[in-house]
């Protein structure tokens, strides 16, 4: 291990300016703003913006209508049972009146055998 030979200050500070100038030339390599493959990446992220946005609203859409039928189905499901207990009240009153026009009856029956 006699090889072995701790970097000083200079060779700190070498290194640190020879990483500093790599980074600078990947990043002055890199394409700018109007190369045609930048320019296609980012018309494709668009697109697939835009279809993303597009199954959003269809989605949406479609939770209404589901939404509206549901509302609908209860509306139907109200007038229903309102109409139910209407008729049910109205058989209640039709027989409640039948049964007044028997009890009726009789007690004319009664009156007249006493007579």
């Amino acid at each position: 291990m006699s090889g072995f030979r701790e970097p000083g200050f200079t060779d700190r500070q070498k290194a640190a300016q020879d990483a500093r100038k790599n980074l600078l030339n990947k990043f002055k390599s890199q394409p700018g703003h109007d190369d045609p493959e930048v320019a296609a990446r980012r018309a494709e992220r668009e697109a697939l913006a835009a279809k993303r946005a597009e199954a959003k609203a269809a989605r949406e859409a479609e939770k209404a209508e589901q939404k509206r039928l549901a509302q609908e189905a209860a509306a139907a499901e109200a007038a229903r049972i309102a109409r139910e207990q209407e008729e049910a009240a109205t058989k209640a009153a039709e027989l409640e009146a039948e049964q007044k026009a028997k009890r009726d009856a009789r007690y004319a029956a009664r009156k007249a055998k006493r007579k």
